[in-house]
């Protein structure tokens, strides 16, 4: 990325501007479309799911619920229905195959937020971020399992804005604006990717369902790679990246096998060079840069 440039810009003069968005707009399709199945019901009467993003029932048949809520369910000291077990049976199916974060990237609304809030800290230039380590997030999963077990019930989705959101916008915003503001805030003037990247206990628990993905992001191409950082501007866990697309001379295959990667494609986005691609965990074996091609040093995170 060139001085005072934004990312994506050499895609966009590759490919057009379609091309270079192709991944966010279908992932805000997804969400909007995930979000609208569950308001239909409520907001038109159309019910073709019944139920919230934690437990839900869809045409009748298909029993989905969120294997975390779950989680907190049994450290309550209660024993989830069947339905409710094959629900978060299927889900957890689901994000082994396509990866754990995929809920962070193509169905959490809050996403939608706190990309909203990188964006506009980008186009205000703001540099400043207070020091978060991405460990907190698991210290506040294991609070909240903590909370459930001295409790004996889900206290968590209380206050856990993806669930604030769907019934606020049932029942009425509310409080579930001042959340939303919140983390808005956080990210734009605290630190970059502050709640998804640093705090957000859901992100921690599907990170570690993602270890396990199949589907995942490969920067299949990394000898073609000149140094241009667009990829790091945009990954919301831009860590992920520089093992698999630095890591030719150490033997490191050019698959991103972090469990934080929430294979949103905008690193596929914004390269110019056609870098990165979606892959499998099976594709990782180490390729050698090609001769000739510039490499330049390491980059940091």
């Amino acid at each position: 990325m060139e001085p005072g440039g934004r990312p994506g810009e050499e895609a966009i003069r590759v490919r057009g501007w379609f091309p270079a968005h192709r991944y966010l707009i279908l992932r805000r399709v997804s969400q909007l479309a995930i979000l609208g199945l569950f308001l239909a019901g409520p907001w038109l009467g159309i019910w073709i799911v019944k139920g919230n993003i934690a437990s839900s029932l869809t045409l009748g048949v298909l029993p989905l619920s969120d294997p975390l809520v779950l989680l907190q369910v049994f450290a309550s000291g209660h024993v989830p229905g069947t339905a409710a077990l094959l629900g978060g049976l299927i889900v957890l199916v689901f994000y082994l195959v396509v990866g754990g974060r995929v809920y962070c990237s193509w169905v959490c609304p809050v996403n939608i937020v706190t990309d909203s809030a990188e964006w506009l800290r980008r186009r205000l230039n703001l540099k400043g971020s207070a020091h978060l380590s991405d460990k907190s997030r698991y210290w506040l999963l294991g609070a909240i399992l903590l909370v459930a077990m001295v409790t004996g019930s889900v206290a968590w989705e209380l206050v856990n804005p993806v669930s604030m959101v769907y019934r606020g916008l049932v029942f009425g915003m509310g409080m579930a604006w001042g959340v939303v503001v919140a983390v808005f805030l956080l990210d734009l003037f605290v630190g970059r990717r502050a709640w998804c990247g640093h705090l957000c206990p859901v992100g921690a628990f599907y990170g570690l369902l993602g270890e396990a993905a199949v589907v995942r992001v490969s920067a299949i191409r990394r000898e073609h790679c000149d140094d241009c950082m667009d990829c790091f501007a945009v990954c919301p866990e831009h860590q992920v990246i520089r093992p698999a697309l630095k890591g030719a001379d150490k033997g490191v295959g050019p698959v991103i096998m972090s469990g934080h990667c929430t294979n949103c494609g905008r690193c596929i986005d914004v390269c110019g060079r056609d870098v990165f691609a979606f892959t499998t965990r099976f594709s990782n074996s180490s390729r050698q840069p090609v001769s000739g091609v510039n490499h330049k040093s390491e980059v940091s995170s």
